[in-house]
């Protein structure tokens, strides 16, 4: 994170042009599964903290990084922490 422009707390929806970035589509409506406590829910409503660089992605329940986003002049990439899977919602 940038201690020059501090973090704001958002939603998953924040972030659906970073994912689409690295996906190619919008992927906010996927649902994760936390490997920290098994919720399920869709990328749209996890709870991120958001900064020009980054953006952590936790889960809404318990709060742990499911995954980080980041963005440099190589790119955008993401690093996996406890997203367990990601399935379609259908």
């Amino acid at each position: 994170m940038d201690a020059a422009a501090p973090a704001q707390t958002v939603d998953g929806n924040a972030i659906a042009g970073m994912l689409w970035d690295l996906f190619g589509a919008d992927v906010t409506a996927l649902v994760g599964t936390c490997g920290g406590c098994g919720a399920l829910a869709p990328l749209a409503e996890t709870v991120v903290e958001l900064d020009r660089h980054a953006a952590i992605v936790r889960c809404r329940t318990c709060t742990r990084t499911l995954f980080t986003v980041l963005q440099s002049s190589d790119g955008t990439s993401m690093r996996v922490g406890l997203l367990h899977a990601v399935h379609s919602s259908g």
